[in-house]
């Protein structure tokens, strides 16, 4: 069973291993309350996910460490395994589906690990790090459902409560239930006044399901670029601890975790996965009820890959209504697109695209489609924007893409 003494174990075993991050106050992402940010994306591995698989590895036997050790994972996990395999002196294998990110596949041989690609997905990568187990006597390190891989996450609460005692809630990401199960169980039991709330992604909500239904339910799929926390089935342990000790579960979209990566990017610096960042869209959204409250969001990482980051950006871009797309229907005649970048510039809006378009099947001979692409203060500018086209007498088209069956307003 999971005890505070276990976790308090894991603190002094991890004490001169990993890093202390260190709160951050964050008064600008959450008006009307008193915000702070609990940065494990600036740990070691650029997760908090080494906690657990450091104390995992240093309560094996040395037979065990003999035998070495093999996971399953395409990202956090298994860098965290990887390095607490190597700090102690442990063979490492892991198994990583083919189609995962080079940079996550490079990060994790760089710690010392083997990596054995494995053709498919997640499901075929943790079949073979079985099949293997099985073959060479190795443990199996699995990534959230084992009692001393939850007590090293646990250190997590440990740390927020001597920090920040006087806390009045706790925002804690949600995927297999590892790191809320230990956080959890930690401020549970130190102050039970302490509210703990999870946050999943709406396209992957495994354990708010689960918990719904009072029984452990396996999603027919998950969609959701959060991949760090995209589970189909939460696990046996975490079920139940989460089940006892976590107050309320809530989900994000895409949208708002994207929109909580730029935000933090912007006032704070920091760099966040889909993962790390679902505690903060939480709190920005009012998922939870903190208002007047002394709380702290869980960064549980921030290994995202560069080229989904300048996806994510745009796509928060677009949902504070600071990048838009607007299409006007117009006469196609010369003088048109001066007279509408000239409506456009007395907004103070910046046009960054321009696509004309004469060919779509449902406009007149002599007419054309006009997209523009524009950099925008919010979406109260974007309306004023339309507005003030619309006066001038411009027809908006509003449709899926702008242009192909929309409606022309």
């Amino acid at each position: 069973m999971l005890t505070l003494d276990k976790i308090y174990q894991a603190s002094f075993v991890l004490k001169n291993v990993l890093h202390t991050t260190e709160p951050i106050y964050a008064p600008l992402l959450c008006p009307g309350c008193e915000l702070y940010l609990k940065p494990e994306n600036l740990q070691v591995t650029g997760s908090f996910k080494v906690r657990g698989a450091y104390f995992k590895m240093s309560q094996l036997s040395p037979e065990e460490k003999a035998a070495g050790v093999i996971a399953c994972s395409a990202g956090n996990h298994a860098q965290g395994v990887a390095l607490a395999a190597r700090e102690n002196g442990i063979k490492a294998q892991i198994c990583i589906p083919e189609g995962a990110p080079i940079s996550k596949v490079e990060a994790t041989k760089s710690y010392g690990a083997e990596v054995v690609l494995v053709k498919g997905v997640y499901d075929d990568a943790y079949a073979k790090a079985i099949e293997l187990q099985k073959e060479q006597g190795s443990t199996f390190i699995h990534p959230y459902d084992d009692e001393d891989v939850i007590a090293g996450q646990g250190t997590i609460g440990l740390e927020l409560m001597n920090q920040l005692s006087d806390i009045d809630a706790v925002i804690v990401p949600i995927g297999g239930g590892g790191l809320i199960s230990g956080v959890a169980y930690a401020v549970k039991s130190l102050n039970p006044k302490v509210k703990v709330y999870g946050v999943q992604a709406a396209g992957a909500p495994s354990m708010i399901d689960s918990i719904k239904e009072g029984r452990q339910l396996t999603l027919p799929g998950v969609s959701t670029f959060a991949d760090g926390i995209a589970v189909k089935h939460p696990g046996d342990l975490t079920y139940e601890i989460v089940s006892k000790y976590v107050d309320e579960l809530v989900t994000v979209t895409d949208d708002e975790i994207a929109t909580a990566i730029l935000a933090l990017i912007e006032r704070h610096k920091m760099i966040a996965e889909g993962a790390g960042a679902v505690a903060v869209a939480a709190a920005m959204f009012g998922k939870v009820d903190i208002k007047g409250k002394k709380a702290v969001c869980v960064v549980s990482g921030g290994n995202i890959d560069v080229t989904i980051l300048s996806r994510v950006i745009s796509r928060g871009l677009m949902k504070e209504g600071r990048s838009t797309d607007i299409t006007v229907a117009l006469v196609d005649k010369p003088g048109q697109l001066v007279a509408v970048s000239e409506l456009i510039a007395r907004t103070g809006a910046n046009v960054v695209s321009v696509r004309h378009d004469r060919s779509d099947e449902d406009m007149d001979i002599n007419s054309c489609f006009l997209r523009l692409g524009m950099e925008t203060r919010d979406r109260d500018h974007v309306e004023e924007i339309k507005r003030v086209l619309r006066d001038a007498g411009y027809q908006i088209v509003e449709g899926v893409a702008g242009v192909t069956g929309g409606t022309v307003r």
